[in-house]
C-alpha cells in the first residue's frame, strides 16, 4: 500500500472514531488492533503490539504524573485551595477590576502547587464567577481571567501535561518544566494588565464598589503567610529537588505529593473522606492519561511499520522548508487542531511526524517544546470545542450562554497568540532557565 493512502487511512481511522464518539484511547487501541493486524503480519503483530504497549507505561519516566495530579487533587478536596482565594483577596485591595485580578493571581498560585489544568479552572469558576456576576462584572471579566488562567496551569510546573509531553516526544522532562515557568508568568501578569486597561478604559465593565474590605498589618498577611507561603513551598520543594540535581522529576514529583499531604494534615483538613476521594479522582485521571499512552505509542509504531513516516519526512524534506517555516508550519497545524481536538490528541497525532522534523532540521527540542505547549494551551480557550469553554458552561450560572463564554475568551485568546509570536522571535523566554541547568 502506498505511504500516503496508509497515513489516510491511519488517520482517518481514528478521527471517524472520536468523532462518532468514542474515547480518545478506545479510538486509538480499535485502530490500531485493525491496523497491527494488516501491517504487521496477522496475529503475530498483535501479539507484538501488545508487548511493546505494556512496555510504553512501565517506565519510571511517567511517575510525576499521578503524583502531580493528586498534589491538585489533595488542595481541591480538603479546602486548601479556597484558603489561598482568601488570601489573595485580603491582599489586593483598592485597585479597577479587583475581583478578576484575584482569580488570576491565585490561579497562578495554584498552577505552582497543581498539576490540574481543568480542576483550577473549574474551582475558580464555581467560586468566583457567580460573584462577580453578582456585583455587576461585564460576563467578559467574571469568566475570560478564570478560562485564561487555567490554560497558564499547563505551563508552570507542576504539569502533567509537560511531562507527557516530554515522555512521548523524548526530551528532558526537567528542562522542560523548567522552560514553562518564564512565559507561564509572563502570560499572567499580560492578563493582568489587560484586565486593568479594560477596567480603566471602559468603566461601565466593573462595579464602582468593589474596592473589597480593608485589612491592615498583620489580619492583611495573616491568610497569606499561614496557606500561600507553606503551600508554594511545596513549588519550591518539586523545582528545588530537580535543579539541584538531587532528584530526578519522579523522586520530585513523590516530594511533592507527600509535603501537600503533610501540608494538608498539618492544618488538620486532611480527613479519610479528603484523602479517599484525592486517590479516587487521581486514579480516575492518571488511568485515563496511562491508556492514551499506550495507544499513542503503538500507533507510532504502526505509523513506521507502514511506511507512513518515513514518507511523511520525506515529502516534508523535498519541500526544502527553513527551520523557522518548519516551526511555522506546524504551529498553524497545531492552533487548527486545537479547534476540534483536545491537547492529548493533538499530541498524539501530531509528536510522531513533528518531533523527527525537529530533530532533523537541528531546531532546539526545548524552544519547539514550549510553543507547542502554548499552542496547546491555546487550544484549550478555542471554539468550538475548547475544554476549558465547557469546563467554564458547567460551573457558570445558567443564564449564561455558550457564545458569552466564548466572547469571554477572546481577548485571552489573542493574548497568548502574542506570548506565542513573543517566544518564537525572542527564544531565550523559552530556554534561558533551562540553560542554566547546563
Amino acid at each position: 500500500m502506498d505511504w500516503t493512502l496508509s497515513l489516510i487511512a491511519l488517520l482517518a481511522g481514528v478521527i471517524f472514531l472520536m468523532f462518532i464518539g468514542l474515547p480518545v484511547a478506545l479510538a486509538f487501541l480499535a485502530t490500531n488492533v485493525v491496523a497491527a493486524f494488516v501491517f504487521m503480519g496477522g496475529m503475530a503483530g498483535i501479539d507484538q503490539l501488545a508487548r511493546n504497549s505494556i512496555a510504553s507505561v512501565i517506565t519510571f519516566s511517567l511517575t510525576p504524573i499521578p503524583l502531580f495530579i493528586l498534589m491538585g487533587e489533595v488542595l481541591f478536596q480538603t479546602g486548601l485551595a479556597m484558603k489561598v482565594i482568601d488570601a489573595f483577596d485580603r491582599l489586593i485591595y483598592r485597585i479597577p477590576a479587583r475581583l478578576p485580578v484575584v482569580s488570576v493571581v491565585a490561579g497562578t498560585a495554584f498552577s505552582a502547587i497543581s498539576g490540574s489544568t481543568i480542576a483550577t479552572t473549574a474551582m475558580l469558576g464555581r467560586s468566583m464567577t457567580p460573584i462577580m456576576l453578582e456585583k455587576k462584572y461585564h460576563p467578559s471579566l467574571a469568566m475570560g481571567p478564570i478560562i485564561a488562567i487555567g490554560g497558564v496551569d499547563m505551563l508552570i510546573p507542576p504539569s502533567a501535561l509537560i511531562v507527557l509531553f516530554g515522555s512521548l516526544s523524548n526530551i528532558s522532562i526537567t528542562k522542560l518544566l523548567f522552560a514553562g515557568i518564564v512565559p507561564g508568568i509572563f502570560l499572567a501578569v499580560s492578563f493582568v494588565v489587560y484586565i486593568i486597561a479594560k477596567a480603566v478604559l471602559k468603566p461601565e465593565s466593573v462595579p464602582s464598589d468593589d474596592e473589597g474590605t480593608r485589612y491592615v498589618g498583620w489580619q492583611r498577611w495573616r491568610l497569606f503567610a499561614l496557606y500561600v507561603l507553606p503551600l508554594l513551598s511545596v513549588f519550591g520543594v518539586v523545582i528545588g529537588a530537580m535543579s539541584s540535581g538531587v532528584s530526578t522529576p519522579s523522586e520530585a514529583a513523590a516530594l511533592g505529593a507527600a509535603a501537600t499531604i503533610l501540608l494538608a494534615a498539618c492544618y488538620r483538613v486532611l480527613t479519610w473522606q479528603s484523602l479517599v476521594q484525592s486517590l479516587k479522582g487521581t486514579v480516575q485521571v492518571s488511568c485515563m492519561v496511562l491508556f492514551i499512552i499506550v495507544g499513542a505509542t503503538a500507533f507510532s509504531q504502526i505509523l513506521g511499520f507502514s511506511g507512513a513516516t518515513n514518507g511523511f519526512l520525506g515529502a516534508v524534506g523535498a519541500l526544502d522548508l527553513s527551520p523557522n517555516m518548519l516551526i511555522l508550519a506546524m504551529i498553524l497545524i497545531l492552533l487548527v487542531l486545537g479547534c476540534f481536538v483536545d491537547q492529548v490528541s493533538m499530541m498524539l497525532l501530531t509528536l510522531p511526524f513533528f518531533m523527527p522534523l525537529v530533530m532533523s532540521a537541528g531546531i532546539d527540542p526545548i524552544w519547539f517544546g514550549v510553543l507547542f505547549l502554548i499552542a496547546m494551551q491555546l487550544g484549550l480557550m478555542t471554539p468550538p470545542f475548547g475544554l476549558l469553554l465547557f469546563t467554564m458552561k458547567s460551573v457558570a450560572p445558567p443564564h449564561i450562554t455558550m457564545r458569552e463564554v466564548f466572547e469571554a475568551a477572546y481577548p485571552f485568546v489573542m493574548i497568548s497568540i502574542l506570548m506565542l509570536v513573543l517566544v518564537f522571535y525572542f527564544k531565550p523566554i523559552a530556554t534561558w532557565l533551562p540553560s542554566l541547568m547546563g
